[in-house]
């Protein structure tokens, strides 16, 4: 009889057992069946709001949209879907070139404003600032037939600008002016002051070029 009843026990044990995992399974599916429900609820009311939403956003553009344009562009979507991967690959690939060259840029930025600090620092962009005054000034200041004469005589122009640009003659009238700026000697300067200066060598050297180049301008 001991032996029955511990069998009993044990029956009754694992049909307690079966029927408390058949409670737990019931109540979970309750559970899921409910949450299924809230769900379905949620979606309903977000469905229903997002209908409402499109069909407002629908009758806004509807004068301008045709439902046929809308299946149009999404055909052509679908039919270009090939090139709107290669346009998205080249996009990352474009991003992550400016990625890599960013710091090259910003280097290089820096690097133009230091030069540009330094070169306002120097003065060059004053100095560029009156070149352009005075370039204003000789434009407003020819007209367009001494401009086309200008550019007739160009080349004559640059050759004498060439030879009064010579050494020796830029050394002459450095002299010259530096003997203009002196000061004048005190008193009247006799005529036999003068005399005794024409018996230089250097001053018969002087006038005779002095009288070699009036007449050459007599000549011409």
């Amino acid at each position: 009889m001991e032996q029955v009843v511990a069998e009993l026990n044990q029956k009754i044990d694992a049909l307690a057992a079966q029927v408390a995992f058949l409670a737990e399974e019931a109540r979970q599916q309750q559970r899921r069946r409910q949450e299924w429900a809230e769900l379905q609820s949620d979606l309903a009311l977000v469905g229903t709001e997002l209908f409402r939403l499109s069909v407002q956003q629908l009758d806004e553009v509807e004068s301008y949209v045709q439902l046929e344009d809308v299946f149009r562009l999404l055909k052509r979507l679908m039919r270009n879907t090939r090139n709107l991967e290669q346009m998205l690959d080249q996009l990352e690939s474009l991003a992550a070139l400016g990625q890599e060259i960013n710091p090259l840029t910003q280097e290089a930025f820096l690097s133009v404003l230091t030069r540009l600090d330094e070169m306002e620092r120097k003065g060059y962009f004053v100095f560029f600032q009156g070149g352009l005054d005075i370039m204003d000034r000789v434009v407003t200041s020819f007209s367009e037939e001494d401009v086309r004469q200008l550019g007739e005589n160009i080349v004559l122009i640059l050759q004498t600008v060439k030879e009064m640009t010579q050494p020796e003659i830029m050394h002459m009238m450095r002299q010259t002016a530096a003997v203009i700026r002196e000061e004048e000697p005190a008193g009247d300067v006799s005529l036999l002051q003068i005399l005794r200066q024409l018996n230089d060598p250097a001053v018969k050297r002087g006038l005779a070029k002095t009288l070699t180049v009036l007449r050459t301008v007599s000549e011409n």
